[in-house]
């Protein structure tokens, strides 16, 4: 039978929530802003060489590979649609992810075969970056599944240069066991050049019988020539070579590496047996037991997830119930509040996600009365701002949970931080970034959630994807991502042409026009597909789907934490708890 520390704490926390009143409207607009996105997304996997077509020669495709190496129905994708250069397939030609491999979470990486053999493509080194910044992050295994045949030699200008350019991944490779984080590659295919050395740089090599890893491949030895330039006795030279030289198998074959070098740990006669074998290594790897850190039986929530249609409107301007929004996704609909009453604006507070403890910090939407103190009373306060109150609670509560080591999830819909003399004078300016030293210091894995809006400085300020503890960031249908609402962005570019064109007698429709453009632009460049195509998000979710991500988030912070505070050596809960009783707050 399991038991659990700290039952007064941990267990039977407030729980929030009340039947939520359908919204089919609403509910139905975001369905089929979702189900563009996965229109975008299958286009992208399905561009190139067909599954039927490398199914019959013998390969799986690379969600094929996924399907075969994660635990069932664990696989939860990142930046499907990440393709800053506007690559033609769609994507940077790799299928990525955090998945659970043999009970084990792990990032996974796939190149994608369907498209040039898994080349090397614009944008494809900067999303390999970010996986393993995901697997640093939380201290989980890397995994690649790599068919990568080289850089495509027409962008080689796109692809090998910068310093999160080709080569970066390579010494990512290296850098994260130094932390002990092992890197596993499954390799298939032909893995020549900038392949050979993604697929040596691993701590551990399994590999298809078939394939090869090397420094170059035939296509560039038989193509080099002293002229430095191509004419028709060299193109005939190309031709003749093609056609009637000696043909020589692909150097680097698994004869080499695995019979002479040894680099290849195990050879396997199928892409799932490599699969097989790559979970059989996951195995071998150290990993808490999660019921040692679980603070009560995993539990679902008190009210669907699918409410979160009805509960969360496509509408920016209307306001919504975030403690609705919190009882739709964690354990029994319960959450443990921090400073209820104070910073109102904000809620940060303890919830439980399959069990495990997290802390939570999300925007409250709505009109504050009399709020806040700093301005000349009466005054109005809308929520999604940042305030004073709210960023001070911020601050304390980000403390309270790096201390006792408690993983963060942010529900972020905010239109940015308060501003003018009175707001300066306040320090907003200043807490906003002790709240990012505060985060960046904290040292314990962040999940960011764009609800609805992700705005200005605000952004960052609340567990941001710019931060180094931030895990990974996902957004909804409902989500914008933009500096300024787009209103306010054309009004400040062009106001002063607007008054310009007011004192020398000249119409303002020719500026009225391109206000109206610019704000067309804004709305276009902050929609949920254009950020994720950017990499501003790294996934578009469905809202039904948000705690599935925040499980694997959370299992996999307490997978294998570098640090941990016992229960009851925890400040948190009692901070809640001595604040609560101290200003008559139930729970």
């Amino acid at each position: 039978m399991d038991s659990y520390s700290m039952p007064k704490y941990f267990q039977n926390m407030p729980q929030l929530g009340r039947p939520a009143a359908a919204n089919s409207d609403n509910k139905e607009q975001i369905r089929q802003i979702e189900e563009a996105i996965w229109q975008m997304i299958e286009e992208a996997r399905q561009n190139g060489r067909s599954d039927e077509s490398l199914n019959e020669s013998g390969q799986l495709t690379a969600m094929q590979r996924i399907e075969a190496l994660v635990d069932e129905d664990s696989f939860c994708p990142l930046n499907s649609l990440f393709n800053p250069n506007d690559n033609a397939t769609g994507s940077t030609s790799i299928v990525k992810g955090i998945g659970r491999v043999n009970g084990k979470w792990a990032v996974i990486i796939a190149s994608d075969n369907k498209k040039l053999a898994g080349a090397w493509v614009p944008g494809q080194a900067e999303n390999i970056l970010r996986g393993a910044e995901t697997a640093k992050c939380l201290n989980i295994p890397l995994i690649y599944l790599l068919n990568c045949a080289g850089v495509k030699f027409d962008e080689q200008h796109l692809v090998y240069p910068n310093r999160r350019g080709g080569g970066a991944p390579f010494y990512r490779n290296s850098q994260l066991p130094q932390l002990g984080i092992p890197v596993l590659v499954g390799i298939f295919g032909t893995n020549p050049a900038g392949g050979g050395y993604h697929a040596i740089s691993p701590s551990v090599i399994i590999a298809h019988k078939d394939a090869n890893m090397a420094v170059a491949g035939n296509g560039i030895e038989s193509g080099m020539t002293p002229k430095g330039y191509v004419d028709e006795e060299v193109a005939e030279a190309l031709i003749d070579f093609q056609l009637n030289g000696k043909k020589s198998k692909a150097p680097g074959t698994v004869d080499i590496h695995y019979y002479q070098t040894g680099f290849i740990r195990e050879v396997c006669e199928d892409d799932y047996a490599v699969c097989e074998t790559l979970r059989k290594y996951v195995g071998y790897l150290p990993a808490y037991d999660p019921q040692f850190f679980r603070a009560a039986p995993p539990m679902e929530p008190k009210y669907d997830t699918s409410e979160l249609y009805d509960i969360i409107p496509l509408n920016p301007k209307k306001p919504y119930d975030i403690r609705e929004v919190i009882a739709r996704l964690t354990d029994n609909s319960e959450f443990m509040e921090y400073q209820k009453d104070y910073g109102p604006e904000m809620v940060t507070g303890l919830a439980r996600i399959f069990g495990l403890t997290v802390g939570i910090v999300a925007n409250v939407q709505g009109i504050f009365m009399n709020y806040p103190d700093y301005r000349p009373q009466p005054s109005v306060a809308i929520g999604g701002k940042l305030y004073r109150e709210g960023l001070v609670k911020m601050n304390e509560f980000v403390g309270l949970c790096a201390r006792d080591r408690i993983p963060i999830i942010w529900l972020q819909d905010t239109t940015g931080i308060d501003l003018d003399d009175y707001a300066e004078k306040a320090e907003l300016l200043g807490l906003g970034q002790s709240l990012i030293y505060s985060i960046q210091s904290s040292g314990v894995p962040q999940l960011e959630i764009t609800l609805r809006k992700a705005s200005a400085a605000a952004h960052y300020v609340l567990g941001g994807p710019q931060g180094e503890t931030n895990a990974f960031s996902i957004a909804t249908a409902a989500s914008e991502t933009y500096a300024l609402y787009s209103e306010t962005g054309a009004s400040a570019m062009y106001v002063r042409r607007l008054v310009k064109d007011k004192k020398e007698g000249k119409p303002l429709d020719g500026t009225i026009k391109k206000m109206n453009d610019l704000i067309q632009k804004f709305h276009e460049t902050s929609r949920p597909a254009f950020t994720a195509k950017l990499g501003m998000v790294d996934e578009v979710v469905d809202m039904d789907k948000i705690r599935n991500y925040m499980i694997a988030f959370t299992e996999a912070a307490y997978q294998n934490p570098r640090s941990f505070c016992p229960f009851h050596q925890m400040v948190t809960v009692r901070a809640i708890a001595e604040y609560n009783k101290k200003n008559g707050i139930e729970g």
